[in-house]
């Protein structure tokens, strides 16, 4: 039985069905399977993830709704398993887009832990379900699995990397060097080696390259097409970007 759409109607932590409930409908360990493709959780065993699966509620949400707004106090921890959200701040009256978060990736965490507002907006870039964990489960998780904890400090730390090289797009006065920084930063993240060149595992527009490296979409757009003319990328019929060598040249990075 697949999970409603949200009407808009909706509270935003309102559960559509536990991950209990989903798994006794479909008769499967579907809960589970998917707690344990969380990088977060991936070095727990099926007891252990059966404990955390009992404090999960579901919640599906549409494209282009806000799932936390910036400045607001939250009481969860986010998982989606399914779909993409992205983490928007406002600077100096222009949109722009910090992060997009995955499936098996999760947000919200750091107003759990330091008790202060969410620093930016969470929007859903695609139809997504989340799974939602308490403030209370989150902790009793923490506390009794250190590995859990290991792992969060690891993928904190390296978000706070990621978020340093942000700035440092948004730096560059030229578009070119922004454009070509943040996809060399996905890269090492979602690159995804072909004979010699680098595929993103990842679908993006020119507006969501605009919105990220906070310019317009026709600056976007010249700087992709006058890099394919050179041959430096091919975009693929699924949106996905191929970087090739030449690309990487006279940057100083080894894809």
């Amino acid at each position: 039985m697949p999970l409603r759409a949200d009407s808009g109607s909706r509270r935003a932590h309102e559960p559509l069905m536990t991950v209990k409930e989903k798994k006794r409908e479909r008769g499967s360990d579907e809960g589970i399977v998917s707690l344990k493709d969380i990088e977060l959780f991936s070095s727990l065993g099926a007891k252990e993830l059966r404990h955390i699966a009992k404090s999960i509620t579901l919640q599906q949400y549409k494209r282009g709704q806000i799932i936390l707004h910036e400045e607001e106090t939250n009481e969860f921890m986010y998982i989606i398993l399914g779909g993409e959200v992205k983490v928007v701040q406002n600077l100096e009256g222009k949109e722009i887009v910090l992060a997009i978060h995955h499936s098996g990736e999760f947000f919200g965490e750091m107003s759990l832990i330091d008790k202060k507002t969410i620093p930016a907006a969470v929007i859903a870039k695609t139809d997504c379900i989340v799974a939602l964990i308490s403030k209370e489960a989150f902790y009793s998780v923490l506390l009794k699995q250190s590995k859990v904890l290991e792992k969060l400090l690891t993928i904190l730390i390296t978000r706070f990397r990621e978020s340093l090289r942000t700035i440092q797009i948004l730096s560059f006065k030229n578009a070119a060097q922004r454009v070509k920084m943040l996809l060399i930063l996905l890269s090492r993240k979602y690159g995804r080696k072909e004979d010699d060149n680098i595929e993103l595992k990842m679908r993006l527009t020119h507006q969501d390259i605009a919105e990220m490296t906070g310019l317009t979409r026709e600056s976007v757009t010249r700087v992709l097409d006058s890099w394919q003319k050179r041959g430096e990328i091919a975009i693929l019929k699924d949106k996905r970007i191929c970087l090739t060598p030449a690309f990487f040249k006279d940057y100083g990075y080894e894809p």
